[in-house]
């Protein structure tokens, strides 16, 4: 169902999806948590989402695949919400983003080189012993990189 306004196409749930790319349950959480507003209903009581709804609903696909945390874009959100944010505010989330992702890609080197070296102890035999599986079982041995419990 689509139907025309003064300012824009009004979408169905199933449109909005198809149209963005995002799943239809991802869009009823991001609705469930408050990131989207309930949109308007039509007399049949279908969801309605207008051009607005639908910027909200890009903005907040695009901010995670920046990976932005939900809580970082609720940030993002609240200064455009608000309407009296500043360019230095919102670099200065950008900015401690950057800070999270440069840790990642740390924390990611220092997997590839932990896997690497489990990996060359194989002997890649028809032999069902293999190191790798052995350290993964292995709660002694501390086989990450990571910060206690943290993950990549």
């Amino acid at each position: 169902m689509r139907e025309a306004t003064a300012h824009g196409e009004v979408l169905t749930r199933g449109a909005l999806a198809a149209r963005t790319g995002c799943n239809i349950e991802t869009i009823r959480y991001y609705e469930q948590i408050g990131m989207l507003p309930p949109p308007p209903r039509s007399e049949g009581g279908h969801r309605l989402y207008g051009p607005d709804l639908v910027k909200r609903l890009n903005f907040v696909i695009r901010s995670r695949n920046l990976g932005f945390t939900l809580e970082e874009i609720r940030e993002l959100l609240r200064l455009v919400d608000g309407g009296n944010y500043t360019c230095r505010q919102v670099e200065a989330l950008a900015q401690e983003h950057m800070k999270e992702i440069r840790q990642k890609i740390t924390d990611l080197k220092r997997l590839e080189i932990v896997l690497k070296t489990m990996a060359s102890q194989c002997s890649r035999g028809k032999v069902p012993k293999c190191p790798i599986i052995d350290a993964l079982f292995d709660a002694r041995k501390p086989q990450g990189p990571l910060r206690d419990g943290a993950r990549a």
